[in-house]
C-alpha cells in the first residue's frame, strides 16, 4: 500500500524532482533534502518508511550518512536504498557492504525504482510476530 513517507536525499535537482514526482503519482508521501546532513536530521525528526540516498553528495557522503543513520536508535531500522550514477560493480558492492538495503542506478528507470521501493518496503515493514 502506498501512503508511506519516503525521504529523498539527492543533490541533483532533476533527479530529486523526478523521484519525488514518480513516487507521489503512485501515492507515496515524500520529503526531500539536497544534503546528507539535512537528510539525517529529517530522518531523525520524521522517521520515514524508506530513504532514497544518493551516494555522492556534497559534504557528507551517502555512505557516511548511512553509518550515522545506522548508529541512531530511532533511525537504525529505516531501510535505505542507494541511488547512484556509479555503474562499477565495485561501487555497488561497496554500497551494499556498507549496509544499504538495495542499489538503484541512475538514470532512474521509473518502473525499476517503483519496483525496488515496493520490494524493500514490503520486505522491511512486515509486522513482527508477538
Amino acid at each position: 500500500m502506498a501512503d508511506e513517507l519516503i525521504l529523498i536525499v539527492e543533490d541533483d535537482n532533476n533527479s530529486r524532482t523526478l523521484l519525488r514526482d514518480v513516487l507521489e503519482v503512485k501515492g507515496y508521501r515524500t520529503m526531500t533534502s539536497e544534503t546528507a546532513e539535512e537528510g539525517v536530521a529529517l530522518a531523525q525528526l520524521h522517521h520515514p518508511a524508506l530513504i532514497l540516498m544518493d551516494i555522492h553528495l556534497p559534504g557528507m557522503s551517502g555512505i557516511d550518512a548511512l553509518r550515522s543513520l545506522r548508529a541512531g536508535k530511532g533511525t537504525r531500522d529505516i531501510p535505505v536504498i542507494a541511488v547512484s550514477a556509479s555503474v562499477m560493480k565495485e561501487q555497488q558492492h561497496e554500497a551494499l557492504t556498507a549496509g544499504f538495503d538495495a542499489f538503484e542506478r541512475k538514470p532512474i528507470s521509473v518502473s525499476g525504482i517503483l519496483s525496488i521501493v515496493r520490494e524493500v518496503l514490503d520486505r522491511t515493514t512486515k509486522p513482527h510476530p508477538q
